[in-house]
């Protein structure tokens, strides 16, 4: 059930952040969005797991959301360069602000009670879930704080920077995947054959 919920919230989250950054010109709400539709995929892949599928190795399905994550940085940083560079000044997006605040609310208990279900259910997989659910919560005070000085102070430059940081945790998720490790989790073995 927990599962299903951060599912949806994903979803919303994605469809809100991208749509609102859009409108906005903000590099910085456009990367939480695409990070949010990353997390959607890798819920699926636990909910696949959790299901007995076993279409694609464990490895393989990590390598997919490895390779996401270092689309995803690339292409934010280099937008966030651009932007920065160009002195494109991103509008205010109150809507921004209230999803990155509704986020950094929401996840850390979304992320302790799929980390208890984990620990019932001894599924490594399920508990690393529940790390990305968290480092969502770091990424939407990042956001929030790029916003948040975008709004109240007028520093343009805080969005590009708030998506460099966005890119950079990317960029350290995607490591994480493609060695197998989830967000603090040991290595997976390598693989045989």
């Amino acid at each position: 059930m927990l599962a299903w919920v951060g599912l949806g919230w994903h979803a919303i989250e994605a469809s809100v952040a991208i749509a609102a950054g859009v409108i906005a010109g903000s590099v910085a709400l456009v990367g939480f969005g695409a990070d949010s539709l990353i997390e959607l995929a890798a819920g699926l892949i636990v909910l696949w797991r959790l299901a007995g599928a076993r279409a694609l190795t464990e490895r393989r399905a990590q390598q997919m959301v490895a390779v996401s994550f270092y689309v995803l940085s690339g292409y934010v940083a280099v937008e966030a360069i651009l932007s920065f560079a160009a002195g494109e000044h991103p509008a205010v997006s109150w809507v921004g602000i209230g999803l990155s605040i509704v986020t950094l609310a929401t996840m850390p208990v979304l992320a302790a009670a799929k980390g208890r279900v984990a620990e019932e259910l001894g599924s490594s997989a399920t508990k690393s879930e529940s790390r990305q659910t968290m480092l969502c919560a770091y990424l939407s005070a990042g956001l929030l704080v790029g916003l948040g000085l975008n709004a109240l102070a007028g520093w343009w430059w805080a969005d590009p920077i708030a998506a460099l940081g966005i890119a950079a945790v990317a960029l350290k998720e995607g490591g994480d995947a493609w060695r197998g490790e989830s967000c603090c989790t040991a290595p997976a073995p390598p693989a045989s054959g």
